[in-house]
């Protein structure tokens, strides 16, 4: 039902010991390879989660048994119906904003390779049961401001569905239950029910006794003043480590809440792409607690990730982290998708 799950199963662990023994790497397309001179270039060690158990799988494998169980995906052009809750700054509605509408920025003048928009061409992948595969088209059709936290500060599960019945309510929000996703970003100082201890992000769809229609969503919170460490990784580690450990990687925006934010929409965009509800892609047989295309690469930024290390990323002049290129000069750090081609993970800043 949800994503970024923090607690593995011991199915999931015997999987990932199943793949760190066996799996091997065949390689990606010539299109996903980079220069290896470049300077920029680094792998950096990380320390490991403090509250997790990661679900990342690393490395390639058929033993990961990613299934389609005969749902629908978001094949339409999607619209994406966004609902800012509590106190935003406009830059950081903009960073954001800027982040989904590189999806679908295609000219490598406007985001240059490796682009977001090569990011979500593995997401492109996945089809239904006709063929058809998720769409490549992602819009913002419409934008709500909840700035009197209707709900209150403190959320679940529940009242988030209560947040989304009172953006369908409003104008100019329309019910898009054909092309529309719904995305709740609660603002750094509303908490929501396991925030921090047990996700960062999930998707599901709405009930129709709360909202009056089905309609696929996802939420991501602000974790930069609640649990940096965990949820806007690696740009903060857990203070207990001090000067002892790694030290936190330069967010690539200069805020650390949204910077990690956007791993985690990019995340949760993407299951709810190929899962929107909940009888699509995933692995595992509990539709409830499903194993999805981003969790099987949770930790992954790169080639070379796996035991303690995020992979190969870049670096600009300022010291920023970053994997990814976007619309306006923008940068991001995005983690991998599992791709059903390659049965790996994958991203277009691989370098073999």
């Amino acid at each position: 039902m949800s994503s970024f799950v923090m607690y593995g199963t011991l199915l999931n662990l015997f999987l990932l010991f199943i793949v760190l023994q066996f799996g091997s790497n065949n390689g990606s397309p010539t299109e996903q390879t980079l220069d290896l001179q470049n300077p920029n270039f680094f792998n950096p060690k990380l320390p490991p989660r403090t509250l997790s158990s990661n679900k990342k799988f690393e490395g390639s494998s058929d033993l990961v048994n990613l299934r389609y169980h005969m749902g629908p995906v978001l094949s339409s052009p999607i619209n994406i119906y966004l609902i800012w809750y509590g106190k935003w700054a406009p830059s950081q509605q903009l960073l954001i904003k800027d982040f989904l509408l590189s999806v679908s920025t295609f000219n490598h003048r406007a985001a240059p390779s490796p682009s977001v928009a090569e990011w979500w061409s593995t997401v492109s992948l996945y089809t239904d049961q006709t063929g058809a595969n998720i769409s490549r088209s992602v819009l913002i059709a419409g934008e709500y401001s909840d700035r009197k936290y209707s709900q209150g500060t403190h959320l679940n599960r529940l009242s988030i569905q209560d947040v989304i019945a009172e953006a369908v309510k409003s104008k100019p929000f329309t019910v898009d239950h054909k092309k529309g996703i719904y995305l709740v970003l609660t603002s750094v100082d509303v908490t929501m029910q396991d925030f921090c201890r047990a996700v960062c992000g999930f998707h599901y769809f709405t009930f129709a006794s709360k909202v009056g229609y089905t309609l696929p969503y996802a939420w991501v919170g602000n974790s930069g003043k609640q649990c940096p460490e965990v949820c806007a990784y690696p740009f903060a580690v857990p203070g207990y480590m001090g000067g002892n450990g790694p030290a936190a990687l330069k967010s690539p925006n200069g805020d650390v809440g949204v910077d990690g934010m956007i791993s985690v929409i990019g995340h949760e965009l993407a299951e709810l792409s190929s899962n929107p509800l909940v009888n699509a892609w995933y692995a595992g047989e509990d539709p409830v607690a499903p194993t999805e295309i981003g969790d099987l690469c949770e930790g992954l930024y790169g080639t070379g990730g796996g035991g303690g290390y995020m992979g190969q990323v870049m670096k600009d002049r300022d010291g920023r982290t970053y994997n990814l290129n976007g619309r306006r000069g923008r940068k991001f750090l995005v983690q991998w998708i599992w791709s059903p081609i390659l049965k790996a993970c994958a991203g277009p800043n691989a370098m073999d």
